[in-house]
């Protein structure tokens, strides 16, 4: 298995896609049912590959992601290319941007010396979706990139 395992609620979500893909496989819903009884095994690998797919599907979409945590902010811009990383940092015991006033702060003294930007581009060499799924284990959501071009935009000026 190249990804993770689709969670419970996932498959829910997904359960026409599954369907489909048995289909795909030669399945019926007698023969999988048949299957997970007789042949577990056989069952989850068929669970992985359907959860690889589903992953590779969605990796290959993702152009942004970002990590928050209380003392910084990670955004992403993913190209075929390039992984280009907009990374804040913040030094001020008092401020936690996870909330709507550490945010505020954030906002209104970008230029304090509690304040670090940092920037930094890294060329993908083998596999992206696997750079992008690790980023995604480790905790970033995948984003339509606003925070990552208002920052961009705020480091041209």
């Amino acid at each position: 298995m190249k990804y993770a395992r689709l969670t419970k609620e996932q498959f829910e979500e997904l359960h026409q896609e599954f369907i489909n893909f048995l289909a795909t496989q030669s399945i019926t819903a007698d023969e999988w049912a048949k299957l997970k009884v007789e042949k577990p095994e056989v069952a989850e690998e068929e669970l992985d590959v359907f959860s690889d797919l589903i992953w590779e599907g969605v990796l290959k979409k993702v152009k942004y992601l970002e990590h928050i945590s209380p003392k910084q902010l990670m955004l992403f811009h993913i190209t075929d290319a390039f992984m280009e990383l907009i990374a804040i940092k913040i030094d001020k015991e008092e401020v936690d941007i996870t909330t709507e006033y550490g945010y505020k702060w954030l906002q209104q003294n970008l230029h304090d010396d509690a304040v670090s930007l940092y920037t930094s581009t890294k060329a993908i060499k083998e596999d992206r979706n696997k750079d992008v799924f690790i980023l995604i284990q480790q905790g970033a959501v995948i984003t339509k990139g606003e925070l990552y071009i208002y920052f961009s935009d705020l480091l041209k000026e």
